[in-house]
């Protein structure tokens, strides 16, 4: 359910609207008595409506309005007041408020006005992002549940200008979530700055993170900008975030606490604005045990966690994704459209994929196109690894309901692919009693009418 946050520095008055809500239309709320505390947990969690009291001592609404805008948290606000002081509700509104009430407005209608606000605030997000993807190819594709819930928690951990940490294994997309995180956030008109951790020599590093002073060493004969002065205002994404060295992480802490860098070789920091975006494919909690990587580090980076599924737990996801690449292969080769033959198909679908996952797929599919001549890719071009290993092992974490739709979902996406796309044929073939009763059930799993 959405999170209702209630800031009132009367705390019987806001428990009691948390408590109204929660009670009237089952939203899920939290209570702020400070608009410090307010901003602090804004920071931290995904609020998705803000009911805000504007005459607090300390910080008062206004101020949580202005630093709501200039700090990029994406959440409607409802301005409540008692003293019926609608010049100060228009001043708020200007600020960016969604709309006001009176406190002395019964609660269902405040209910709704929550209700009308959360709505129309999607709304107005899924409007954004169809305009920014617009012309823009989608880079994670796949409909199965799991990316289904992948791309919703994407849509809701972008808004939110904390750090951070993305988990999975290697070759599952990581770096294709971190991209869609800044493209669906604020920041998307900002820059992309992209760090491989392990792919930079040790004594590179800090000064491509933070930069230096010409002569700050040898061969340093200008100034360099570090990553985080070239990503302030947009996204600074740190894959392997696992592989940097014990110095560099001190730094990096230092920079995430404190919101400023100091270039190798100067003597005065640089403010900088950049939201951190990580990944690793390691168990960084085992590295903690293992002493390799930070405790506080690592509890700074992981305010937000997006686990990117591995292919095996996705694979009705695999002709989508195999026919993706078996397109853009054949374009960026310059040869004729190939096709797959049904069989082959049906060799990816049961393979394991646990070596390197949609990376992996990539790798298979060009190795095939490179070894078809005709415009059939067919059994004899399967690699041998793909013939000889064991079928797909799933997954023991996921519930019995994901394992369930993943395998519902399986059947149907093979069974569609079998008849070639008609629906009819594949209802007989499924058993069901007409084409309608597996559109529905295509409805439901998220699998795409032909």
């Amino acid at each position: 359910m959405p999170l209702v946050l209630v800031v009132d520095d009367v705390r019987t008055l806001a428990e009691q609207y948390a408590y109204d809500l929660k009670r009237i239309a089952g939203y899920t709320t939290r209570v702020a008595t400070s608009g410090k505390e307010a901003l602090e947990i804004l920071t931290i969690e995904p609020v998705d409506c803000l009911i805000l009291d504007l005459e607090m001592p300390g910080i008062d609404g206004f101020e949580v309005l202005r630093r709501v805008k200039k700090d990029g948290f994406h959440v409607p606000v409802i301005v409540y007041t008692g003293t019926s002081n609608y010049d100060r509700c228009v001043q708020a509104i200007k600020l960016g408020a969604y709309s006001f009430i009176d406190k002395a407005e019964s609660m269902e209608r405040v209910a709704h006005e929550v209700g009308n606000a959360i709505e129309r605030w999607r709304l107005q997000v899924e409007v954004q992002t169809l305009r920014r993807d617009a012309g823009v190819e989608r880079s994670l594709i796949g409909e199965s549940e799991a990316m289904r819930a992948l791309d919703a928690q994407i849509a809701r951990v972008a808004a939110i200008p904390s750090a951070v940490l993305i988990v999975g294994e290697s070759g599952t997309g990581k770096e294709l979530v971190a991209s869609d995180l800044h493209r669906r956030s604020q920041r998307a008109n900002g820059p992309y700055v992209a760090i491989n951790c392990a792919a930079l020599p040790d004594s590179l590093i800090e000064s491509e993170l933070f930069g230096h002073e010409r002569g700050a060493f040898t061969g340093a004969n200008r100034t360099h900008h570090g990553a985080f002065e070239r990503a302030s205002g947009g996204t600074l994404f740190l894959d392997e975030i696992g592989e940097l060295p014990a110095a560099a992480q001190a730094k990096l802490l230092r920079v995430l606490e404190q919101g400023e860098v100091t270039r190798l070789g100067a003597e005065r920091s640089v403010k900088v604005d950049a939201r951190v975006v990580a990944a690793t494919h390691r168990d960084l909690e085992a590295d903690i045990k293992a002493g390799r990587f930070r405790e506080d580090l690592y509890y700074r980076l992981n305010t937000h966690v997006v686990h990117v599924p591995p292919l095996r737990d996705r694979a009705s996801d695999i002709l989508d994704l195999a026919n993706h690449f078996l397109s853009a292969t054949c374009t960026r080769f310059g040869v004729r459209r190939k096709r797959f033959d049904r069989g082959v198909l049906d060799a990816l679908m049961t393979y394991d994929w646990r070596r390197n996952n949609v990376r992996e797929l990539r790798n298979i599919v060009e190795r095939m196109v490179i070894a078809t001549d005709g415009d059939v890719i067919d059994a004899h071009a399967i690699p041998t690894e793909i013939k000889t290993i064991a079928p797909a092992k799933r997954a023991k974490t996921r519930t019995f309901r994901e394992r369930k739709s993943e395998a519902e979902r399986q059947i149907v996406v093979a069974a569609l692919e079998r008849n070639e796309g008609n629906v009819g044929r594949t209802a007989s073939e499924l058993g069901l009693a007409d084409h309608a009763s597996l559109l529905k059930i295509m409805r439901r799993l998220g699998v795409k009418t032909p």
